[in-house]
């Protein structure tokens, strides 16, 4: 069975605008996409490794196949699950959260130890409009998942990234691409959310999965 997944994205939650769009994009075309809650256990105590099992869970039994859409933090998590399972066969990720740590650290700076010495940080919780905190453990547990490097993908992978992103900087998805013959960067001028290039990621999608869907 060939399965279609959808991962979102930090402080979002499986009905957000790009997973719905993509879900019923593709319904149209008789192709359901499932829309997974990575908020595991909770937005508060966030993490990424729960996410990739979470993920890697919705793959099904042995024999099925699974194409992953990923965003963000999310698209990490796609990469991750692509790298350790072969029944992920294609990847779609938009603007991933690359180096996490790395970037955390340097955008925290300071507010990193605070947010370690008190244990939580507040962050926008997307699903509610509202500010929520999330436990150190989550940095904790990223730094583990990160400690490896970038992901090891050999999967066709398509990435569509905006090149006025400032929470995750291009930069990260054109050193991830260079030298890799699966991996194709589409730079749009979009931010983060890229829901202005919405039109462009269906587009894309339908050219790059091709047979596929």
């Amino acid at each position: 069975m060939q399965r279609y997944l959808y991962l979102h994205g930090f402080g979002s939650g499986p009905n957000s605008y790009k997973g719905v769009a993509v879900g019923n994009h593709y319904a149209a075309k008789g192709i359901a996409i499932e829309r997974l809650n990575l908020r595991v256990p909770s937005f508060e105590h966030l993490r990424v490794s729960q996410m990739i099992a979470t993920a890697q869970a919705a793959l099904g039994d042995a024999n099925d196949t699974a194409i992953v859409f990923g965003s963000s933090l999310g698209a990490l998590t796609a990469s991750r699950l692509a790298a350790r399972d072969p029944r992920v066969t294609r990847l779609v990720l938009l603007a991933p959260a690359f180096q996490l740590i790395a970037r955390w650290r340097e955008m925290l700076g300071p507010e990193l130890d605070v947010w370690r010495e008190t244990g939580y940080r507040e962050f926008m919780d997307y699903t509610t409009k509202q500010m929520a905190r999330v436990d150190f453990g989550f940095m904790e547990d990223a730094a583990i998942v990160d400690a490896g490097g970038d992901p090891d993908v050999r999967v066709p992978t398509l990435i569509i990234h905006g090149t006025n992103d400032e929470t995750v900087p291009i930069a990260h998805s054109r050193r991830f691409a260079e030298g890799r013959a699966n991996v194709e960067l589409i730079e749009v001028e979009d931010g983060h959310e890229l829901i202005a290039s919405l039109p462009r990621i269906l587009a894309e999608s339908d050219r790059f999965l091709g047979a596929s869907a």
